[in-house]
């Protein structure tokens, strides 16, 4: 399903992104539309995900297994799980707007792609504080795809090149975290994936994407310290940060 999501919308942003300003206006209510189509899935994944590692999926019956309504609410046997009701459908529907308005073929699918994952795995690492391999894994496997596409499709050998490197130092870089200070693995192996998109977009990017997810989480844990609902030298879920950040790095380079 998120595979012929992927090609739909990236497809119908082509022309809506290329228009100008009515064409970006198009392109985010299209995104808007995707996201809200989409939610009901993505609620259900990061419902069923989040979990402690080690614990079995959430799952309370088969009928809420791959779809939710907003309220949380299982159709099948009435329990209530996952995120409060109507946050992943408002995340859902930012995103894709964003995405939508700044998505440019050939690109396009990779932004999308990257973007429904992304909603589901903020949510995941809110709640238990990990990001799965079940996620990121395939993340990463569709973004390499989606991005060799891409690059042969426009022949970007070059700029697949610097997918790599970027994808590749993102992935270092998060790894040292990882092992040397108070960094989870599940962000090393989410890096790479954000490396590689923003790699596209040139260093700049990169770079931006890098300091952004770092600034966001300073903000985000201040301003937990200063509500009283955080201590010095608590952990707070990073991966948030690195997707809202790479995301504020892509608008900011269309």
């Amino acid at each position: 399903m998120l595979q012929r999501v992927v090609e739909a919308a990236g497809r119908t942003a082509v022309g809506s992104a290329q228009a100008g300003g009515g064409g970006t206006m198009i392109g985010a209510l299209i995104g808007t539309a995707v996201g809200l189509a989409a939610s009901p899935v993505l609620r259900a994944a990061a419902a069923r995900y989040s979990v402690p590692y080690g614990e079995p999926l959430q799952v309370c019956c088969p009928r809420g297994r791959y779809r939710l309504p907003p309220s949380g609410s299982c159709p099948g046997c009435g329990q209530r799980g996952g995120p409060r009701a109507g946050l992943v459908e408002l995340a859902a529907a930012g995103a894709g707007a964003a995405i939508g308005a700044a998505a440019h073929w050939p690109v396009a699918p990779v932004l999308v792609w990257a973007g429904l994952f992304g909603v589901v795995l903020g949510f995941v690492d809110a709640a238990v504080f990990r990001l799965p391999d079940a996620l990121t894994l395939p993340l990463a496997a569709g973004t390499a795809v989606l991005l060799v596409t891409a690059g042969l499709t426009e022949h970007q050998g070059g700029v697949l090149l610097r997918c790599l490197y970027a994808g590749l130092a993102f992935g270092a870089c998060y790894g040292a975290l990882a092992l040397l200070a108070p960094m989870g693995f599940g962000d090393a192996k989410l890096a790479p994936s954000l490396g590689a998109l923003l790699g596209w977009y040139g260093w700049h990017t990169v770079l931006a994407g890098f300091f952004y997810g770092f600034l966001l989480a300073a903000l985000w844990g201040g301003a937990l310290l200063l509500a009283g609902r955080s201590g010095r030298g608590a952990s707070i879920a990073f991966g948030p940060a690195m997707l809202l950040g790479a995301l504020l790095a892509v608008l900011t380079a269309v």
